[in-house]
Parts: structure tokens; C-alpha cells; sequence
């Protein structure tokens, strides 16, 4: 038998776990009056030469471009350091995306007693200095459907003004 053991438990595919995760983070910011599509491209570039970029979700009016992010801690409640390396490319992606855009990681939130954190406050604490000023984290609890935010600069939950 073929197995993957780098398949979420009781899930389809990876690739359906995060297009779900995709529609919660859209669901969320609709509530808030934010209509965001997803595959969303902006140019983004260092110099003066750009490339598109698909962010999972965003928006023209009001400029919002999202990652969403529904990773969790190893079985083994260890530093999944495959995944942090993506959040740490999706920061370098908020940093090259055009100013004036809202920049936000939208991730699940999952607590490790092990460690005693979220992954999402692990990742703040540990790389911090590779977070965009201007970037703000959500955290999605799947127990309760509620959405906070971690980093503390960020702007209050469902400010729509963009």
C-alpha cells in the first residue's frame, strides 16, 4: 500500500485542506464587507523589473492581498520546519507586493501544550525579524470559528477600511 506521510490525517488531499482554509479566510473578510477572489495577482520585484504574483486571495478596492496558512505542529509536537520555511517565503512575498495593499497571514490556529504556544505566536517569537511591519496574522480557532489577531501592531479584527 502507498502511503503519504506527509498527508493531513482524515483529509482528501493537502490541496483540499487548503483550498477549505482558503474559503474560511474568504468567509471571514466578506463578513467584514472585504470581497476577496482568489489567485490574486500583483507584480512584485526588488528593482524596477516586476512579475505577477498569485497571492491565495485578494482585492483591488479595498487593496488586500492574503496567504492562508492551515498548518499544524508535527504528531510528534515538534517545529514543522518545512512549513515554517513557507511562511517565511510568504513574508518575502508581502514585502515585494505593491505599497498601499493590506497584507495578511491567515492561519489556523494550533496549540501546542509541548511548546506552549500557537503555531502562529512560535513563528512571531522565533522570526519576528522577517515580518513586514505592515503585515498583520490572523489566527482561525476551528473549535470555535473565532479569528484573532497575534501580531500586536496589527489592526483591530474586521476593520474593513483596508
Amino acid at each position: 500500500m502507498d502511503t503519504n506521510n506527509f498527508q493531513r490525517i482524515g483529509s482528501v488531499s493537502n490541496a483540499h485542506v487548503g483550498r477549505d482554509f482558503e474559503l474560511v479566510a474568504k468567509k471571514y473578510f466578506q463578513q467584514h464587507g472585504i470581497m476577496l477572489v482568489a489567485n490574486y495577482a500583483v507584480p512584485v520585484g526588488v528593482g524596477s523589473q516586476k512579475k505577477n504574483h498569485q497571492f491565495d486571495l485578494g482585492s483591488a478596492e479595498p487593496p488586500v492581498v492574503v496567504e492562508c496558512k492551515s498548518h499544524r505542529w508535527t504528531t510528534g509536537g515538534n517545529i514543522p520546519s518545512a512549513k515554517i520555511t513557507v511562511w517565511n517565503e510568504a513574508m518575502y512575498y508581502f514585502h515585494l507586493a505593491p505599497h498601499g495593499y493590506r497584507k495578511v497571514l491567515f492561519v489556523l490556529r494550533d496549540f501546542s501544550q509541548k511548546r506552549g504556544s500557537s503555531l502562529a505566536e512560535y513563528y512571531l517569537r522565533n522570526y519576528g525579524h522577517l515580518i513586514p511591519n505592515d503585515v498583520e496574522i490572523f489566527e482561525y480557532d476551528e473549535e470555535t470559528g473565532d479569528v484573532g489577531t497575534i501580531l500586536p501592531s496589527a489592526k483591530p479584527v474586521g476593520l474593513a477600511d483596508g
